[in-house]
Formats: C-alpha cells, structure tokens, sequence
C-alpha cells in the first residue's frame, strides 16, 4: 500500500512547518510507523527556498532530539494532488493553500494544525520568527501536541488516503515526486 503523505505548511517554510514536519517524522518513528508515512514541508513564500531552517528552531528542536534537516522550498498547486494531508499553521496559510487550490478539484484534505491538539486550546501555531528564544520552545510545545493528535487521528483511520499501518515507502518524501525535502525518519 502506497503511504500516507503529509505536508505541513506556514509562511517561509523555516520555522514552523520544518519543526512540525521534524517533530511529526520524530513521533512516526517512536510509533514504528516511519514505513507508512512520507512527510514534508514548504512555505506559501519563496523568500528562503534552498534555506536550511532558522538556527534558532534548529538548535531549540536539537535539545528534543529532533533534527531539522531539510530546506524550505515554496508550495506548488501540484503538491495538493501529491499529498493526502496538507496541514497549515495559521489563518493566513489555510488562506493561501485554499487559493492555490482555486476550484478545489485536488486529492489533499487542507487543515489547520491545531484542530488536531489534545492539551492545548490554540487556533494556530505562533510564528516564533521575531521573538525570543521561549517562542521557539512553546510553538515545539504546540507542535509536538497537535502532531500526536494527528498521528492518533491518522493511525487510527488508516491513514486516510493512505496507509497507516503498511507501506513500503521510508519516511520523509517519495524520492518519485521531486517535491521533498529529503528529511527522513529513519
């Protein structure tokens, strides 16, 4: 069965969304699920594409034991009918996910992160871009809540649009589609 396939998005694609796609790839494989999965993550801007994640995210998701390794790319129309699940930050990335996707004749479902938080009553994931270090470690905070309720949610319907719990794919992207990062769960 082909895997699940998940793209999380924000605004540069160097802060939130590598964090969660790092944090939700980190959970994947704790789960033993990293093989049902393929995972990535872009920004609705193209200012930082080739750019590794912002140091400070990195160096915060490192204390966790989570490496961001991958580097921003910019959304394209093609990625809602190459993924299964496409989850947004905040209001103005489910916005511009919802334009690109124009009549909405796409595979993807399209859903705010934080519809899936189990302990925290957040309507979106802060952008930590300007603020201190803690912003940093309260958006992982978010992060790592609303993406255990994803896998929770994921796992438990079979992914759907996919396989939760079979797969021959690796975690990280479908080396096939050109659209991944090259992060990995493995």
């Amino acid at each position: 069965m082909a895997p699940t396939r998940v793209l999380f998005v924000c605004l540069g694609n160097i802060c939130r969304s590598p964090a969660a796609e790092g944090v939700f790839l980190s959970q994947l494989e704790q789960a033993g699920l990293s093989h049902a999965f393929a995972v990535d993550s872009a920004g609705t801007g193209g200012w930082h594409v080739g750019h590794p994640a912002d140091a400070r995210m990195r160096a915060a998701a490192e204390r966790r034991g989570i490496l961001l390794t991958s580097r921003a790319r910019q959304l394209e129309r093609g990625d809602l009918d190459r993924f299964d699940h496409i989850l947004t930050m905040d209001e103005d990335n489910l916005a511009a996910v919802r334009a690109l996707a124009g009549d909405g004749n796409h595979r993807a479902t399209v859903t705010p992160l934080t519809t899936y938080c189990r302990r925290h009553s957040a309507s979106h994931v802060p952008d930590p871009y300007y603020g201190g270090s803690q912003g940093f470690e309260q958006v992982l905070d978010l992060l790592d809540d609303a993406c255990a309720g994803l896998l929770a949610h994921l796992d438990a319907s079979g992914g759907e649009g996919g396989s939760a719990s079979g797969g021959a794919a690796a975690g990280g992207h479908d080396p096939g589609d050109g659209a991944g990062n090259g992060a990995s769960a493995a």
